[in-house]
């Protein structure tokens, strides 16, 4: 136990540097997992787009390289080399070293960055446990290496460069003491690249895997454009792209937009090209303006009716992308997800209004399109509304107007509390017996539920067991959504380990995608891990999730083991069930997430819609990463 004067004046510790950065690496780049590893090269290649947005960029290089390290080179105008007179040290040297060291803060340098807090390439360094810089300046190379954040060689000219020719290189290779793994995707990196060429018309970015062997460029000159029909690529559309640009007190605000005939709302929101995937000022005022504009485009053309459009029906079918570039963004928090300039929804508002309404004036065809489709989904909003109210009353007389087939649980606090969504009724009665009733509660679905993507929300909304899920978990849906009503800290799929199986978890969060997203974005849903295998020698059993661990295990055992296949979960008796895939002290469970919310909308609809081939070539491509029985 501590002693109360063992705390004095030595127990005030400064963490010099970048120690700070090793100590509590999660709070600059998210977390030491697989997002934070590659929030490393974000970093890197923010710092080469400011110089694009600066109009000094043009190309970035990226490569993965075999040795296990990465390269990012730019043809910008190369950091600093020269010795900054406050400090001593050559201008590099304190943008690596230093926190909040950089160029952008002046704005003389940058008038946009995205790299507002000046932290990325000093963190990048401070985590890496080798960095190797090189400068292109006035015909000479300037080179210099680091070591988790401290200098090992001086800065010193290593080679000579044409003259005119400028840039920056940085090679890093991830510390194994922060990263448990340091093996890069090249599909997050690929989705995120296509992002900044389709958001900085005119820049290239190219994409070097020497491990996979695997070489794309990136390059979109029509800018957002682009990025919509990009998008939309497999989705049936109502009419071309819409796009306009405009810039008002020093922020440029660039919005592209297109209807297609779906039900899913795709609108993503970008500041100085930083994907703000919770959203912010910029995208609520896009939103009041549409609801807006169309309102009143539906009353000067005698199409309004005596109830106004909600935001859900005017964007019923929305794909739409709002970029803005602004001098100086108030993000929340370091991993800039949420856009707080308050003075950006007003601006936002007004520029999408002027620009919306005079497209309308000027393209009545495609503006008839677009009400004809809103309209429709004000009236099938209507009918949904009707179908729930009529769910509600149908439930009115069991308990707290809860699904009469939820076995509920008896602990009130929420972040006490699980649902487990379970396949069919055998499954149902087995994970009743073998749950804690204290604070698991259990929802039986008959059958497989309803393919949202291919559905009207208001068909959806009428069917019985997409009701069920919606009255179990209380949050309810599109704008009515209340976070604060989720009745159960965890949402746990759970169904057997087979095709049939996957098909209902994929359907499942094909809905909670389209209808709940905020409970992925809050990591809220997850997936139960049932066993594919037990092994029993003698009076001992194990427990395997794959066919590579049952060959480890059975290795491990040696002869006379006994090997069984669980092909469901009502094979297993209600102890195996609670021990394997209940109990939270020993159960495996997976928690979902999206990754990129882009690159989700795509994979979802090529799934779950209408293009037959894409999802035969996306199996095809994919089939060998599944562990299930045929």
């Amino acid at each position: 136990m501590a002693n109360k004067n063992d705390y004095n004046a030595d127990s005030i510790k400064v963490l010099e540097g970048l120690e700070g950065v090793r100590k509590r690496p999660a709070m600059y780049i998210g977390s030491t997992g697989k997002e934070g590893l590659h929030h490393l090269v974000y970093e890197v290649v923010d710092n080469s787009v400011d110089e694009a947005l600066a109009g000094f960029c043009k190309i970035i290089k990226v490569s993965i390289n075999k040795n296990g390290s990465v390269t990012v080179e730019d043809d910008g105008r190369g950091i600093p080399v020269e010795i900054n007179q406050t400090y001593k040290v050559p201008a590099l040297q304190l943008a690596l070293t230093k926190l909040h060291a950089g160029g952008k803060f002046d704005k003389k340098s940058y008038q946009i960055s995205g790299g507002l807090h000046g932290v990325g390439v000093s963190v990048v360094n401070a985590l890496s446990k080798k960095l190797i810089v090189d400068i292109k300046r006035e015909g000479k190379i300037y080179g210099q290496e680091y070591s988790r954040g401290d200098p090992k060689t001086k800065l010193e000219v290593v080679g000579k460069c044409n003259e005119g020719e400028s840039g920056t290189t940085v090679i890093f290779w991830p510390d194994d003491e922060i990263f448990p793994t340091a093996v890069f995707d090249y599909k997050i990196l690929e989705t995120r690249f296509r992002e900044i060429t389709f958001l900085n018309a005119g820049l290239k970015i190219i994409l070097d895997d020497e491990v996979k062997e695997k070489k794309e460029e990136f390059y979109a000159a029509g800018g957002l454009i682009e990025f919509v029909k990009w998008i939309n690529k497999s989705k049936e559309t109502l009419h071309k792209p819409i796009y306009f640009k405009r810039e008002n007190d020093g922020i440029t605000v660039d919005v592209g937009l297109q209807y297609n005939v779906g039900y899913n709302e795709n609108l993503f929101g970008f500041v100085n090209t930083i994907n703000t995937v919770e959203g912010g000022t910029h995208v609520s005022g896009f939103k009041t303006a549409l609801t807006r504009v169309l309102n009143d485009y539906l009353k000067k053309t005698g199409n309004g009716k005596e109830e106004a459009l909600s935001g859900d029906d005017a964007r019923e079918g929305l794909t739409a992308i709002v970029s803005i570039k602004i001098p100086h963004p108030q993000f929340e928090g370091q991993t800039k997800t949420k856009l707080g300039n308050s003075e950006v929804k007003g601006l936002v508002d007004s520029i999408v209004t002027t620009a919306l309404s005079e497209f309308f004036e000027e393209n009545p065809a495609i503006a008839k399109k677009i009400v004809t489709k809103v309209l429709e989904s004000a009236k099938a909003r209507l009918a949904a509304k009707k179908a729930r109210d009529l769910v509600r009353r149908k439930s009115a007389f069991s308990f707290s107007g809860l699904p009469g087939k939820l076995a509920d649980c008896s602990a009130k606090k929420t972040e006490e509390t699980e649902l487990y969504i379970v396949e069919g009724e055998s499954a149902g009665g087995s994970s009743r017996q073998a749950r804690n009733k204290e604070f698991q509660a259990i929802l039986p679905l008959k059958g497989k539920i309803l393919n949202v993507e291919k559905s009207s929300p208001s068909k959806a909304l009428s069917s019985e067991e997409i009701a069920n899920l919606i009255t179990a978990i209380g949050t309810g849906v599109g704008e009515q959504f209340d976070m604060s009503k989720l009745r159960y800290n965890k949402v746990v799929m759970m169904s057997d380990a087979d095709v049939d199986g996957e098909h209902i978890k994929t359907l499942l969060l094909t809905f909670f995608f389209r209808f709940m997203p905020q409970l992925i974005e809050n990591g809220k849903i997850y997936g139960a891990m049932p066993p594919l295998f037990r092994i029993r020698k003698g009076q001992e059993d194990h427990y395997v999730y794959s066919e590579e661990e049952l060959k480890k295990m059975t290795e491990k055992l040696g002869s006379n083991a006994t090997i069984t296949r669980f092909k469901g979960l009502g094979e297993m008796s209600v102890d195996q069930l609670w021990d394997t895939t209940m109990n939270p002290k020993s159960r495996k469970i997976k928690k979902i997430f999206i990754e990129d919310a882009i690159e989700a909308d795509r994979i979802f609809t090529m799934l779950m819609g209408d293009d037959v081939q894409a999802r035969k070539d996306f199996i095809h491509e994919n089939a060998k990463e599944a562990n299930l029985d045929i």
